[in-house]
């Protein structure tokens, strides 16, 4: 028998692609793009494309497994759950064991340490709504554990995004065909966000200037009509930069300024102190060029922003964002079809997640909320906590192994005896090598969820297409069985997953009218309902060839409607008092960089990288995408490499104060003077077992406690050879 199956890919990416899953007598045989998704357009991107390739992997995790041997490196050096060191590091149990020891372990460490001695981890395994964050906060919430505060990637972003516009929104996709200046700040769109590029394409073709601004020459950067490097973490001293040459040549919307936004007079007098010579000397670009992108951007209309979160990863990155929102809200673009800026589109689904994670749940002796523990800080956590200390780690949806900042730390606390942790996955990764269980993990393929999206306004019930392979379980099914273990009887814990889509779905979001489970089952995907969406300038947009049939645009703030407390775009923000930060926005170097006197030991600044061809650490231990991806590189620039005595291709040792890594030196010209880049991996594919993070630190960002990974620090020198 042969089916195809609609599902929706859950990883981590702004696409949230349709996807049609062809099954054969309950074996999927295929995987494409849903030619009916207005924005996966029938492709897929390279890694996806071969997903097959990790549903079937013969080193999938199957059965439920229990450690028998030291956590870490085994006594032949090899890391546990490397091939056939796999048997000899764990035994097979049953499920039922699995539940009956986790409820036994967490059962005593309440009775001595408390409850909040158990410590969930999660993040962006899955972004489906149910597998991602539902039946899990509700177990951990009814158990007492302590929080998570899951910051790890696009808070500060997301902060500085909402301390402008109050919510996050941002111009669709479809509308990109329509601008004549497209900025993509700090965005590899031919690296993660593929599916836009279509539009700009199209756009082009029709006469759009195509500029962006990175410090790092990605592939999108090589396609560019104009390629700007910038420092890292500099991007604040641009924006407001660009804005002072605004401001000061009269180029700004002051009727839409007036109407719609809140504090230009303060803006007015805080960019008088960055024009483009003082910005130049920090960003590294020509004070002309400043001048230049201000007036283009601001005078070819329509223009937008894609913004992503490479931004927001430095120690003022949740200002810089701030500041670079700012942008559209001075020239008026947010009123044009085509104009604004893309960052985030999340903040339109408003599902009812108190609903799917049921925050009310406690224990019924507990009085005081739970306290909580930033994600970031996963190495202190572990090694520092006390009253309680973290006694079991619950690790799903998350490879924090590989992807957490000041990796030794956190390896160094992840290698405890007396830390008990459980792992749900579907592979043996760098952080099973510590679990004490490792329990087998479904992929988007065996489970049903229901899927948003924060790169376009499309929603989607992704459908099961074949059975769980071996034992595997879905997060859902994981926890409501742990949940069952423990005695816990509330009616949640029993609800199916299609009463928990239901129940996601009931929702005070006018947006969500019409958009039942039946209509998402049967349709496949279904654009949020904007019915009420006011008439916008620009009219309506005509149909374009090789693009789907054009609806009503969305213009959110065409009319101002910002959802911050003077429902104007807050150019003043007395929020960021209550922070200690800037009211309107500032520019303060990071203090671990070049120009924020931390530089003369270790004089260049690392991008420690995601991979175009990984999602974060997913997909990086699969053979047939590995062959996309170089690994285990340095990228350097010539004069760096030189000064150093360092020829391309010769092995390199980079580091810092928290720690060392060897690496293959590529000078290549990806890279600024003052500037070195290497990519995540797996810390076990890496020499030595190690990646990028044992550089990184645990420093958070100005707003939203987020992970600065791009304000790092190091130093490099020949090396003999890998270790």
């Amino acid at each position: 028998m042969k089916q195809v199956i609609h599902a929706a890919c859950p990883h981590d990416c702004p696409d949230a692609c349709g996807v049609l899953i062809t099954v054969e007598d309950g074996r999927a045989t295929k995987i494409q793009g849903d030619p009916g998704h207005p924005v996966t357009r029938g492709f897929l991107c390279a890694k996806v494309a071969k997903y097959l390739d990790r549903v079937y992997s013969p080193d999938r995790v199957l059965y439920p497994m229990r450690r028998i041997a030291p956590k870490g490196l085994t006594a032949g050096g090899a890391k546990a759950g490397e091939g056939a060191c796999a048997t000899q590091s764990w035994q097979r149990i049953t499920w039922d064991e699995a539940l009956d020891e986790i409820a036994a372990r967490f059962r005593a460490i309440i009775a001595e340490f408390g409850s909040e001695a158990i410590l969930p981890y999660s993040y962006g395994g899955t972004l489906g709504a149910l597998n991602g964050a539902s039946m899990d906060r509700r177990f951990f919430s009814r158990l007492g554990a302590s929080q998570l505060e899951r910051t790890i990637c696009s808070s500060a972003g997301e902060a500085g995004l909402e301390s402008v516009f109050g919510v996050k929104l941002g111009t669709e996709p479809e509308q990109f065909i329509h601008a004549r200046y497209i900025i993509a700040w700090a965005s590899n769109i031919h690296g993660n966000n593929v599916h836009l590029w279509p539009f700009i394409a199209e756009a082009r073709r029709r006469g759009a200037k195509l500029v962006v601004i990175d410090p790092y020459r990605t592939r999108t950067a090589a396609c560019a009509d104009w390629y700007l490097p910038i420092n890292p973490g500099t991007d604040g001293a641009l924006a407001l930069a660009m804005m002072h040459v605004i401001i000061s040549e009269g180029l700004h919307d002051a009727d839409y300024v007036a109407k719609y936004t809140l504090g230009f007079d303060h803006l007015v007098e805080k960019v008088k102190a960055y024009p483009p010579e003082r910005a130049a000397q920090w960003t590294g670009i020509a004070a002309e060029d400043i001048r230049k992108l201000a007036r283009e951007y601001a005078t070819v209309r329509p223009s937008v922003i894609r913004l992503n979160y490479g931004v927001q990863r430095s120690e003022g990155g949740g200002m810089a964002t701030r500041a670079i929102v700012m942008l559209p809200c001075i020239i008026g673009s947010l009123k044009e079809v085509g104009g604004g800026l893309h960052l985030s589109t999340s903040g339109a689904f408003g599902l009812n997640n108190d609903a799917l994670r049921r925050p009310d749940l406690k224990p019924e002796d507990r009085q005081r909320p739970p306290r909580v523990v930033n994600m970031v800080r996963l190495g202190e956590a572990l090694n520092t906590l006390s009253d309680p200390p973290v006694k079991a780690l619950f690790v799903y949806n998350s490879n924090p192994a590989a992807v957490c900042p000041n990796h030794n730390e956190v390896v160094r606390g992840l290698k405890r005896p007396d830390l008990f942790a459980v792992v749900h996955e579907q592979f043996f990764t760098d952080t099973t090598d510590y679990a004490d269980i490792v329990l087998p993990a479904t992929t988007f393929f065996e489970h049903k969820d229901l899927q948003t999206a924060y790169g376009h306004y499309y929603l989607q019930v992704s459908d099961q297409a074949i059975e769980p392979l071996g034992e595997c379980r879905a997060n859902v099914e994981a926890f409501r069985a742990l949940a069952g273990r423990m005695g816990f009887q509330d009616p949640c814990f029993a609800e199916t997953i299609d009463q928990m889509i239901d129940g996601a779905l009931a929702s005070s979001n006018p947006w969500l009218d019409g958009l039942n489970r039946e209509r998402l089952e049967r349709e496949g995907q279904v654009r949020l309902n904007f019915s009420s969406q006011l008439p916008v300038a620009g009219g309506q947009p005509e149909t374009t060839p090789g693009i789907h049939k054009a609806h009503e645009p969305f213009l959110p703030f065409a009319s101002g409607n910002f959802r911050t407390p003077s429902g104007k775009a807050e150019l003043y923000s007395e929020a960021m008092i209550a922070l200690g930060l800037d009211p309107v926005a500032e520019f303060t170097p990071p203090a671990e960089s070049r120009h924020g006197g931390q530089g003369k030991a270790f004089p260049l600044e690392l991008l420690a990288r995601k991979s175009d061809n990984f999602l974060n650490s997913t997909f990086s231990n699969l053979p047939s995408v590995q062959t996309m991806e170089e690994t285990n590189l340095l990228e350097m620039h010539s004069a760096d490499a030189r000064a150093r005595g360092i020829a391309d291709g010769e092995t390199v040792r980079v580091y810092n104060r928290r720690g060392e890594i060897f690496l293959k030196a590529r000078v290549d010209g990806a890279v600024q003077s003052g500037v070195v880049s290497a990519k995540l991996n797996w810390a076990k594919l890496g020499p030595g077992f190690r990646n990028i993070n044992v550089l990184t630190s645990e420093k958070l960002s100005d707003l939203g406690n987020s992970a600065t990974f791009y304000s790092v620090l190091v130093e490099v020198e020949p090396a003999k050879s890998f270790p």
